[in-house]
């Protein structure tokens, strides 16, 4: 769903007679509900079982893809994809339900599958909606979102059983609130700051008061006897120390997906753009999801062999050595195509331990929630990163027949960014005490209740 608009966002002013600042609500709509909606239905998967939940979320797919296919203005394009960006608590979900039901000495493997197919939808996805784009009509890309999005449902409500695993409880309306407010009021300027002004009133106004909203947040799901997010689970050293990676994952693995694309299709007078169409680049950038797809066995190994702790620490260190060959290799396609595969098989280690030290850290009955709050992490990461690199690459710019463009010193501080990035969230893996870690994959691989590492 991230990819699937990439290939419109310069011509939905034209299509939708707006703006392109307002334009850019159709991704931020995304980005911002898929925050908010992702931890309750993470919640409400504990709950009420997984499957009802699953089909509630392919339901938003469809009620979102059909209202993008037929919008003829602005607003209904930000609706619908804000539909789509709600359905995203899918994955979590899709992920949370492999513990319920497959035997344990299959789940590691598994787990590390489907989060590699994140990576290869998105991938292959991006090709995909650049030909149906160009050589189609543009609500095809919907009509067929909204096609899959059936399949989706058909296949869960035929073949996966109602999981037996649900907490019981109250759902804390009160903490769903409290949570969408503050990640709205935080997420929104960091999002929207470079059109509103980092120092304006508009930027600074929301993320104070949405910072205060989170803290009082937090002091409530303490004292609430059953709380949207259990803080006290979350703040045991595995799970905190993997969301904090997460984060700095998250900021890594986009930076990718924001600078690789534009070197790929500048124009070569620049001296360094690479002069690919959009179609030419979604195909230059598709074999990375494929290498996802195919090292996740290998990190599934690893991790039975020397725990997730160290998949996730090798995974990062693997994305950076990536981002530092894109450095080295970024006037020729063939070298960014290395260095993306570089990239995309570090994430593909890093996006398959952390689910693993999560699940075997917290109690089944809020594996959902749990894996719900660490893709929570990962999307705080991708849009800290889509504002830190959008600041680089407008700031640090050259001239081109009048127009200004992102200069090859500002591609190369955003590759340099992504790096350390992904440095860091390697020396944040690597500060998992190992034995909690080693526990933690032991409890994943043993049908009995998880240990609380």
């Amino acid at each position: 769903m991230q990819t699937l608009v990439v290939p419109l966002i310069g011509d939905l002013p034209q299509l939708l007679g707006t703006t392109a600042t307002d334009a850019t609500w159709v991704i931020t709509a995304t980005l911002l509900a898929a925050a908010v909606v992702t931890p309750v239905s993470g919640r409400l998967g504990d709950l009420y079982g997984k499957r009802p939940v699953m089909l509630g979320c392919t339901a938003l797919l469809v009620v979102g893809s059909l209202v993008c296919a037929t919008a003829s203005s602005v607003v209904p394009m930000i609706v619908g994809r804000a539909f789509q960006g709600a359905a995203m608590g899918l994955i979590p979900l899709g992920i949370s339900v492999m513990r319920d039901l497959l035997p344990p000495e299959r789940l590691g493997s598994s787990i590390a599958l489907m989060s590699a197919s994140l990576g290869i939808g998105g991938a292959l996805g991006l090709p995909a909606a650049a030909a149906v784009a160009e050589y189609g009509s543009w609500r095809g890309l919907f009509w067929g979102a909204a096609v899959l999005a059936l399949v989706v449902a058909f296949l869960v409500h035929r073949f996966l059983p109602a999981s037996g695993v649900t907490a019981g409880g109250r759902f804390d309306v009160v903490g769903a609130l409290g949570l969408g407010v503050g990640l709205i009021c935080v997420l929104l300027p960091i999002t929207k700051g470079a059109d509103w002004g980092w120092a304006s009133g508009r930027t600074l106004v929301p993320l104070v008061v949405g910072i205060v909203v989170l803290l009082v947040w937090g002091a409530y799901e303490l004292r609430t006897p059953e709380p949207l997010v259990d803080l006290r689970v979350t703040a045991r050293p595995v799970v905190l120390l993997t969301n904090l990676a997460s984060v700095v994952v998250g900021f890594a693995m986009y930076a990718q997906g924001l600078v690789v694309p534009q070197l790929l299709q500048l124009p070569t007078q620049t001296g360094y753009g690479l002069g690919q169409d959009m179609l030419q680049m979604g195909l230059w950038m598709a074999p990375g999801g494929i290498v996802m797809m195919l090292v996740s066995p290998v990190g599934a190994r690893l991790s039975h062999a020397r725990g997730p702790r160290t998949t996730l620490a090798l995974g990062a260190l693997i994305v950076s050595l990536g981002y530092l060959s894109a450095i080295a290799l970024m006037g020729s396609t063939w070298g960014l195509l290395v260095a993306v595969c570089l990239m995309s098989s570090g994430v593909g280690f890093a996006y398959g331990a952390m689910p693993a030290l999560i699940m075997g850290s917290v109690p089944i009955s809020e594996t959902a929630s749990a894996n719900s709050v660490n893709t929570l992490m990962r999307s705080i990461g991708t849009t800290v990163s889509s504002a830190v690199i959008g600041v680089v690459l407008s700031h640090m710019t050259t001239d081109l027949g009048g127009v200004p463009l992102p200069s090859e010193s500002g591609f190369r501080v955003g590759l340099l960014l992504g790096a350390a990035a992904a440095a860091l969230a390697a020396g944040v893996a690597l500060l998992i005490p190992q034995r909690a870690a080693r526990a933690a994959e032991e409890s994943i691989e043993s049908p009995v209740e998880p240990a609380r590492a």
